[in-house]
């Protein structure tokens, strides 16, 4: 495997790139590590394909090794590479899915959220608009398991329970609707909108929002995608968007009152 993996990923296929003279200030291990990353999107280097050693890549780049291990931890922390100890070991390409990327792609869109000033609406107008594109998918797709998932969530958002409990069911509720599309790139893309946006929206509203009215509405929204009503689906949404634009004033109102 490595002796077949080596003569694949040779050394002369990995040169610095020119455009560097014209980004002085771009780190020598971000380059190298764009450069790995971008062989590994076009398929050049696939799953489980063994990377050439730290000494090889330093000769290539003309760098130090600690240049490379800072490059090889770039990638790691983008989980496109794993590493392994011993005589077997190295740096291999990861076989990255879905599921493994949903994590890091939530907590980034976390942190873009919280970090940047984004107001409420366009969150809002995102973040359902998202959600309505999945609309026809998850009608036309869903299976009892995914109407399973509805109904369980809808079950913990009217029982008695602490906000941080609702939230989490919340959370569940659409993430459900988004998974019965059985598309996993839209479940990707959405899983930062749901599993982002939503929380951070609950906080700001929570004071001022209506279980029971939610749970009508998820209620509504849960029956129309077993009826495979994309139409309706979408207009639910539509209504969860306006009700949740408006908490949101009706918490302004009530904190400039203050």
């Amino acid at each position: 495997m490595c002796d077949v993996t080596l003569s694949r990923i040779r050394m002369s296929d990995l040169k610095l790139s020119d455009n560097r003279k014209l980004m002085p200030s771009t780190p020598l291990s971000t380059d190298i590590s764009e450069q790995i990353a971008a062989r590994i999107a076009s398929g050049d280097l696939v799953a489980d394909d063994r990377l050439p050693s730290e000494a090889e890549l330093a000769a290539q780049f003309d760098c130090s090794r600690a240049t490379v291990r800072e490059a090889l931890k770039r990638l790691a922390a983008r989980n496109l590479i794993r590493t392994k100890r011993g005589n077997t070991g190295g740096a291999f390409v990861n076989r990255l899915t879905f599921e493994a990327a949903i994590e890091s792609h939530v907590a980034t869109s976390t942190l873009l959220l919280s970090m940047n000033a984004v107001d409420f609406e366009t969150a809002a107008e995102a973040r359902f608009a998202l959600e309505r594109a999945c609309a026809d998918l998850a009608c036309a797709n869903h299976v009892p398991a995914d109407l399973t998932a509805m109904r369980d969530a809808l079950t913990r958002l009217t029982q008695p329970c602490d906000d941080v409990a609702f939230c989490a069911a919340d959370v569940a509720f659409h993430r459900a609707f988004v998974d019965a599309a059985h598309n996993p790139v839209l479940s990707y893309q959405l899983a930062g909108a749901v599993e982002a946006m939503q929380p951070l929206m609950n906080m700001i509203t929570f004071p001022d929002r209506d279980r029971t009215e939610i749970a009508a509405l998820y209620r509504r929204l849960a029956n129309a995608v077993r009826a495979r009503d994309a139409g309706e689906a979408c207009h639910i949404l539509t209504e969860l968007e306006a009700q949740m634009v408006a908490l949101f004033h009706r918490g302004q109102v009530r904190r400039e009152r203050r």
